[in-house]
């Protein structure tokens, strides 16, 4: 007799599936569409990097390049896709800000202290369903506690999520700007 499959090990054989399949759709696309396509992504990423990080210096956060590199993680091909993957990056930054600025004040000169932090946020953030947002914590509890930087850890902590957060608005608003010159442009059927 065979074990029944257990249930997390099935979803994650249907997602490595479903991932599969995506991968030899966008493969199977013309050669001209797919250099279409990376040129439309490309577009969008810079612009939102660009809107982020000089509104980052105009509200005088020094490091606006943490905007920067927001916008162009979360930069996506549709609003809704940008949308999920903004909420994960705010979500996962509050957390491991939150646990990281709380590990740096108890034992910022202890690498143990970094360790338990990031594994603390990412259990949380996999008990609480929350995805991505795990992976984001573990990087921003990495840049809190092991980025040198002048000042008060939080500081530091309020600021890095303040530019997570205009970079993922300068996304969302980029890409629904493109949504919409698409709309008008090609008509209903663009992709926005």
């Amino acid at each position: 007799m065979t074990e029944p499959r257990r249930p997390l090990a099935e979803h994650h054989r249907r997602l490595d599936r479903l991932s599969d399949e995506m991968l030899r759709l966008r493969q199977a696309l013309p050669p001209r569409e797919r250099l279409i396509a990376g040129l439309v992504q490309a577009l969008r990423a810079v612009l939102a990097a660009t809107l982020g990080y000089f509104i980052a210096l105009e509200l005088g956060l020094g490091q606006g390049f943490w905007a920067a590199i927001t916008a162009i993680s979360v930069s996506q091909n549709s609003y809704a896709e940008v949308r999920s993957s903004s909420r994960d990056q705010f979500t996962g930054a509050m957390i491991g800000g939150l646990i990281g600025l709380g590990a740096a004040m108890l034992g910022h000169e202890h690498y143990l202290a970094y360790v338990l932090a990031v594994i603390a946020g990412m259990l949380l953030c996999s008990v609480l369903n929350l995805g991505a947002a795990g992976r984001i914590s573990g990087i921003t509890t990495t840049i809190i506690m092991l980025v040198p930087h002048s000042g008060a850890f939080w500081q530091f902590a309020l600021f890095r999520l303040g530019e997570v957060t205009l970079g993922a608005i300068a996304a969302l608003l980029v890409t629904l700007v493109f949504g919409v010159l698409a709309r008008r442009l090609f008509g209903d059927h663009a992709s926005s």
